[in-house]
């Protein structure tokens, strides 16, 4: 994935390129709005960076680019204040927090997803063990419901085991 920065100030490609140096990923640079929504049409970017000037100039052009940018880091940044280095830092800094976001989101999104596994296991342990104590049931659908039983008690114990301790690889 690359950044595009959006900016009007002469020697944007010159600090696209210095950005790009040290950062270590491809940086492209949009002289203005069409430029911005052409490249955006032709591929997506981890972070679309604005310039604050060109921002508050033109609120209409800066909205379309927002709306555009899809999934990519907004960031707005007054480029006649900030250098490559600074604007460097503001990059590095949305990237990493947007890491640690989607961190935390997927930690929540397993913590949900075995919440739900463990209430559902339960639930299929309480009603075949409710179905096998019943008095009228066959004996070739009791050994069916033991069966599940079993096998909701089983997942059930592998559950209640911490994930790292499975030797889960998606852990």
């Amino acid at each position: 994935m690359s950044i595009l920065i959006v900016t009007g100030i002469e020697g944007a490609r010159n600090c696209a390129a210095a950005v790009s140096a040290q950062l270590g990923m491809e940086v492209e640079a949009a002289e203005g709005r069409k430029a911005a929504l052409a490249a955006l049409r032709r591929r997506e970017f981890l972070a679309v960076v604005v310039d604050q000037t060109l921002a508050e100039c033109d609120p209409a052009a800066a909205e379309a680019i927002w709306e555009c940018a899809g999934l990519a880091i907004p960031l707005q940044i007054n480029f006649a204040l900030a250098g490559a280095t600074r604007l460097t830092r503001e990059i590095r800094s949305a990237l990493r927090r947007r890491e640690r976001e989607q961190a935390i989101a997927r930690r929540a999104a397993a913590a949900a997803i075995e919440i739900e596994l463990k209430n559902t296991v339960a639930g299929l342990l309480l009603h075949s063990q409710l179905a096998l104590s019943g008095e009228a049931v066959p004996p070739p659908l009791a050994e069916k419901l033991r069966v599940v039983a079993e096998l909701a008690a089983n997942l059930r114990r592998q559950l209640g085991v911490p994930a790292g301790a499975r030797g889960d690889a998606a852990a």
